[in-house]
């Protein structure tokens, strides 16, 4: 009898391994072994012990082996499902980009046209006196804050010191330039000015951008282009109409004196406002063809930073 239960267990564990290769001969290895040992126990009465543990062992590995294989199925397909998505994600993300990308080139095409035609206005203005309401008042505001305005009668240009206007790597008009601005603001408003437009130009010396300006303002016609802006800004809020303001930056390009050590030079940094007869037609002074006054910015006298 003994005989007959050691066979069974034999029996059982051949089929063991032929089953091993995937789950369905696990199920059926197990129903096998169930039936074998049935067998055995009906046909001899007795089974020895060893048998039966050999049995209930390969069992409980089958179930721990099947229980592991489903899990790692689920794992997968949840994969194969995440990479399906992903990649659906990257190619619509692509797309989106390439789209972007051509829509900034466009808008960056038509940027350096403009610039471009902006250039060339300033390039061919024929300076000539403002005319006289404007020139005066114009003479008087420089009066006003002397270490602040220069102003050119002959050529019709003022120029504001930038030091006085910005603090040093920004772009940001400081409340102490903000009483001159509305002084100009007002002149620019009046009558006599009305005629004119006007062409925001910003300049810096030839000294590199510090790391911290660099994450604003990554070069110095960067700092320019953002100074002027700031500055038509400031007076778009006094009154003066935007289409009647045009800014730019020349960057260290236009230095009006020899470039100091490491290029740092008070006189280069600062801000020009050109004014133009208007484009539109509109004209209230008397006599000019094309005028300039240049800025920089500050309120009443103040000590210059040597700094940019």
């Amino acid at each position: 009898m003994a005989q007959g239960g050691r066979r069974g267990g034999t029996d059982g564990r051949g089929t063991e391994k032929r089953g091993g290769a995937g789950t369905r001969g696990w199920f059926r290895t197990i129903g096998l072994m169930v039936g074998v040992a049935a067998l055995g126990l009906g046909g001899t009465g007795c089974a020895s012990q060893e048998s039966m543990d050999d049995l209930r062992q390969t069992n409980r590995s089958l179930a721990n082996q099947l229980a592991q294989t489903r899990s790692e199925l689920d794992e997968i397909r949840a994969s194969a499902a995440s990479d399906a998505n992903y990649r659906s994600a990257a190619g619509s993300t692509v797309s989106e980009l390439q789209a972007a990308n051509m829509r900034l080139q466009r808008e960056l095409d038509a940027a350096n046209q403009a610039y471009r035609d902006l250039e060339n206005r300033i390039s061919n203005i024929e300076f000539a006196p403002l005319n006289p309401e404007t020139d005066r008042a114009l003479a008087q505001l420089a009066a006003q804050y002397p270490q602040l305005l220069r102003y050119d009668s002959s050529r019709g240009m003022i120029r504001f010191a930038s030091d006085l206007t910005f603090a040093s790597g920004s772009a940001e008009v400081q409340s102490t330039a903000r009483a001159s601005l509305q002084a100009l603001g007002n002149i620019l408003n009046s009558n006599a000015a009305m005629g004119y437009d006007v062409i925001i130009v910003g300049h810096t010396d030839a000294q590199r951008p510090s790391a911290s300006t660099q994450q604003r303002h990554p070069t110095n016609m960067h700092l320019s282009c953002h100074r002027a802006i700031a500055v038509r800004d400031v007076l778009a809020s006094l009154g003066v109409a935007g289409p009647r303001m045009q800014a730019a930056g020349w960057g260290e390009n236009r230095p009006v004196a020899p470039s100091g050590p490491n290029g740092n030079t008070p006189e280069n940094r600062r801000v020009e406002i050109y004014l133009t007869n208007s484009t539109g037609g509109t004209y209230a002074g008397v006599g000019s063809t094309s005028n300039s006054i240049g800025i920089d910015s500050a309120t009443p006298p103040a000590q210059i930073d040597p700094t940019k």
